[in-house]
């Protein structure tokens, strides 16, 4: 009973020495956590899944930082270039076309998307898949969702994240990704791997994290569903004429190649631009910067990541990628 006594004062001895306000911050995430659960049950999720998932689950003050400090960028595009897209990462997305090739092919077959924009995508988004994110997606999603800018975006794809699981699609120690919740080598946010991921080597789970076959297929079978035309490539770059009008740059300004040809617009090599092709004129990172006829391929890689300079990036990598296909 003395020993019980002595426990219980140093309990609360410790108790009171926490913060209050951090005291009371851990009691409304926990409060916060009783309701997401009760809604999680209720959409169909097991409880031994939400106990796996939340275990011991805390906001991230790292991901509160991130969140919460997201400067406008200042980098040029031709510097967005040099770090993205130096000569080793198009030398590395070469070697892996030719290592992944015939799994590559089978999918472009499959889903119409060329199998070198696959490569782009996979290497942009993280590497090849070396660099996934090293932040527990579940963790990472239930602190923006609490915490967050965005709450009830996070907290739907925090509901979706535990539906993967409950699907068993992987496990909550190998779903890692980034501090917004982008999972695996291909980046896909929760909602989307739910509606576009591809278990295509059969074992039973969509393994974005490990499987290559169900990365590649993932991103066609999400490229397809999205608008991608496998019939047609993303834009090329372009030389304009020293009387082209400002204000015919870009992408809500759409003409044909043909009518663009006519104002002036070539192809950086000086051949014309022919066809009925829609394109509109776009110069990423503003004056001073290289030119680009993008169609529309280009719009449906901004749905992927709504950045410029990340959309002429996957292009301009997937066009070096086939040019040494030999």
């Amino acid at each position: 009973m003395r020993i019980f006594s002595h426990n219980k004062f140093l309990w609360i001895v410790a108790i009171l020495s926490i913060p209050q306000p951090m005291a009371k911050a851990a009691r409304d995430f926990d409060l916060w956590l009783i309701g997401l659960r009760n809604e999680a049950r209720g959409l169909g999720i097991s409880s031994q899944v939400l106990e796996n998932a939340l275990r011991g689950i805390s906001p991230l003050q790292r991901v509160i930082e991130l969140d919460r400090n997201q400067p406008e960028t200042t980098m040029t595009f031709k510097q967005y270039l040099n770090n993205v897209l130096p000569a080793s990462r198009i030398a590395q997305a070469r070697h892996r076309y030719h290592d992944n090739r015939e799994i590559l092919e089978d999918i472009s077959a499959r889903y119409e998307v060329q199998p070198n924009f696959l490569v782009a995508f996979w290497g942009i988004e993280s590497d090849f898949g070396r660099n996934q994110g090293g932040f527990s997606v579940i963790a990472a999603l239930a602190t923006l969702a609490y915490d967050g800018r965005r709450s009830a975006y996070f907290r739907a794809e925090l509901l979706d994240a535990l539906r993967i699981l409950e699907r068993g699609d992987t496990t909550p120690a190998r779903m890692v990704g980034s501090w917004a919740g982008a999972m695996g080598q291909a980046q896909f946010m929760p909602s989307v791997f739910l509606k576009y991921g591809v278990d295509y080597d059969g074992n039973g789970r969509r393994d974005i994290w490990a499987s290559r076959g169900d990365v590649f297929a993932s991103a066609a079978n999400y490229l397809k569903n999205i608008g991608w035309r496998g019939d047609e490539n993303w834009g090329t770059e372009v030389s304009l004429s020293n009387n082209f009008a400002p204000e015919l740059f870009g992408l809500e300004i759409q003409k044909s190649l043909n009518e663009w040809g006519a104002l002036g617009v070539r192809k950086i090599n000086g051949a014309p631009l022919k066809g009925n092709l829609s394109a509109s004129i776009l110069q990423p990172g503003g004056a001073g910067n290289r030119v680009f006829a993008v169609y529309p391929n280009y719009h449906v890689i901004r749905t992927w990541n709504r950045s410029n300079y990340f959309a002429t990036t996957v292009g301009l990598l997937a066009d070096a990628i086939i040019q040494d296909s030999h």
